[in-house]
């Protein structure tokens, strides 16, 4: 519990102002005992300079080893004593051929299985090899020694293969205690954008403006939060910097900022302080997924963010079921007023008990306490060498223009923008259509309407199970007996769930009319919905799978169009469907979902040819 606390940001503070007299790292404290390998690297022999994953399952040789020259521990070592079954002795031959592929010097992996290195994996042989690796047992504690470079630089690892620092050793409960709260916080953000529109109507007659005018408090917030992204996602990535700061110091903006939102007495100035807000709110929206990464293995972390997109999915539904009622029997104000406190005991939470999950910054600040203890300037952590390399010209490439030159060159990348956008954009429309829909023809009060979001909750909710059964029955034991195979596997399920979009979309267009029970257009969300969540799941796989280098900057760059097209789906929905009307309107979008269909199968059927002719994607 005091390691967590320390590395909070409270924590960070309080040593701090102590002059780093309390809440002591291991380094710090006298009964320290350095490892060798660190304290006189020069009487150890030498590590090779090679980037083998140290926390693996299956545990590297003593200090002494060099990859390619001495033999690996016996397999039933490693198996603590047991004897290997024959799927355990070929991932351990994957296992072998790994380190003497990475000794020979044909490619580096990273230190971490969880989070590979985006720009050492060359290829889906390299991909594999850490998948293979993830999938074997972990093995008895074992001392890590540290590489060494050419110039003498000793580079800092962890200390062991369960070293405690490490994030990825971390205990279930810490790592679900952290995990709740990105979540949380994930959710909060997205809630405080659909929490404004029950008070829309507040805001017209307020201010006097057109409904399509105050919905702009809802469109700039989503389009400022897909801008947000291409700054802070870089910025998260820097390793003197890491995940926290971030997080705390826009999220603290976002809390103070909710104060005037809720107060202000001007349009103009609303919707500046709804833009201010979403804009602040967004480092969770991009780096939420990392600090799962930083935490938990490949093959387990799929299921984990499944939970945080399901938080973020069920975000904007759940603001105007608790705004709904409160704006009805207060004022349009009071939605404004719930974002504080939803946020701002979120933010203690944060504040208090939010460790730091960045390897690389872990790696850096305790590269620090080494060389302050050893005297010896040449221990220095990988992260280190790295950021002194970055230049600000080339964050700005891969954050802004990157992105943007694979979308227009890679039509499988173009298609998956395209189509993740698109579907953003309906889900964003349901917003302006439930208003011309329950309340007009099933006579909804408001905060009945706001019930109706609950339906993409329900459906979120069994897409989550379902696709946990996929993962569970079908995928890990596929990995482990098969390996990787073809990113293109992955998309399965997408072949199915993306006849669930049109189906849902027309049942919804179609019964909503005043002789159709209310509930049919609710099964229609529902249905609409689960098949979004599978959907997202499969492609936000396959990108990364299939594009790994840049899988950072297009993730980036994905949000930013999902966001901006979802803004103007806000302002450009109501007129259509109230000029269409809801069938018409509905069935229009619908047909575009018919197409993206066709475009699902495409890219399964003919994605590795697509990838074998892009000069982005992995060989």
């Amino acid at each position: 519990m005091t390691d967590l606390f320390r590395d909070t940001a409270l924590g960070q503070l309080i040593r701090w102002v102590s002059g780093k007299k309390v809440l002591l790292y291991p380094e710090e404290k006298p009964d320290f005992q350095c490892p060798n390998c660190y304290s006189h690297p020069d009487t150890s022999t030498d590590a090779p300079a090679s980037r083998v994953s140290s926390h693996a399952s299956r545990p590297r040789t003593p200090a002494s080893a060099h990859a390619r020259d001495e033999p690996l521990p016996d397999i039933e070592t490693a198996l603590e004593g047991r004897t290997p079954s024959e799927d355990e002795l070929t991932l351990e031959k994957t296992h072998t051929d790994m380190i003497e592929h990475v000794g020979s010097g044909q490619s580096e992996l990273s230190r971490i299985v969880s989070r590979p290195n985006f720009s050492s994996v060359k290829s889906h042989d390299d991909l594999e090899r850490t998948f293979s690796q993830a999938a074997l047992e972990k093995g008895p504690s074992r001392p890590i020694a540290p590489s060494k470079l050419d110039d003498g630089t000793i580079l800092v690892d962890w200390y062991t293969t369960d070293d405690p620092a490490n994030p990825q050793n971390w205990s279930a409960w810490k790592k679900g205690f952290v995990s709740f709260q990105i979540c949380v916080y994930t959710m909060a953000v997205y809630m405080a954008s659909a929490i404004y529109t029950p008070s829309i109507p507040g805001v017209v007659q307020r201010f006097g403006v057109s409904e399509t005018a105050a919905s702009l408090g809802l469109a700039l917030y989503v389009l400022a939060y897909g801008i947000g992204p291409l700054l802070f996602s870089p910025i998260s990535e820097i390793p003197v910097v890491g995940r926290n700061p971030p997080y705390i110091a826009t999220f603290c903006l976002f809390v103070v900022l909710s104060v005037p939102t809720a107060l202000v007495d001007n349009f103009a100035g609303l919707l500046v302080l709804r833009f201010l807000m979403g804009f602040f709110g967004s480092p969770c929206l991009a780096t939420g997924g990392a600090s799962m990464q930083d935490m938990f293995n490949i093959l387990k972390l799929p299921y984990m963010l499944c939970f945080w997109v399901s938080a973020a999915t069920c975000g904007p539904a759940l603001g105007p079921v608790i705004a709904g009622f409160s704006v009805a029997a207060e004022n349009w104000r009071w939605s404004l007023w719930e974002i504080l406190w939803l946020s701002g005991p979120i933010f203690i939470l944060l504040f208090v008990a939010l460790p730091e999950t960045s390897t690389p910054n872990i790696l850096l600040r305790r590269a620090r306490r080494l060389r302050k203890l050893t005297g010896d300037s040449r221990l220095k952590s990988q992260s280190e060498i790295d950021q002194g390399n970055t230049k600000v010209h080339d964050v700005v490439i891969d954050s802004l223009w990157k992105p943007l030159q694979i979308a227009a060159l890679d039509p499988a990348i173009a298609f998956a923008d395209f189509y993740t956008s698109l579907v953003y954009a309906i889900y964003y429309s349901f917003f302006e259509v439930f208003p011309l829909v329950f309340p007009v023809m099933y006579n909804f009060n408001l905060g009945e309407q706001g019930l109706a979001f609950l339906s993409i909750t329900v459906s979120v909710s069994l897409a989550v199970m379902a696709y946990f059964v996929y993962l569970y029955w079908w995928v890990e034991p596929e990995i482990k007996a098969k390996g990787l195979q073809a990113p293109e596997k992955r998309l399965v399920p997408a072949l199915y769930a993306a006849f669930f979009l049109p189906v849902g979309l027309f049942m919804f267009g179609w019964t909503a009319r005043p002789s159709v029970h209310w509930i049919a257009p609710i099964i229609g969300i529902t249905i609409y919905s689960f098949g979004v969540f599978i959907v997202f799941q499969c492609v936000f796989i396959y990108i990364p799978l299939s594009y790994l280098p840049y899988a950072a900057s297009l993730f980036a760059g994905n949000d930013f169009l999902r966001s901006a097209l979802a803004a103007g789906a806000v302002l450009f929905s109501r007129p259509m469907y109230i000029n269409l009307g809801v069938g018409a309107g509905v069935s229009l979008l619908a047909g575009l979902t018919c197409v993206c269909v066709g475009g699902i199968f495409a890219l399964y059927i003919f994605g590795a040819k697509l990838r074998a002719k892009s000069r982005f994607a992995l060989s």
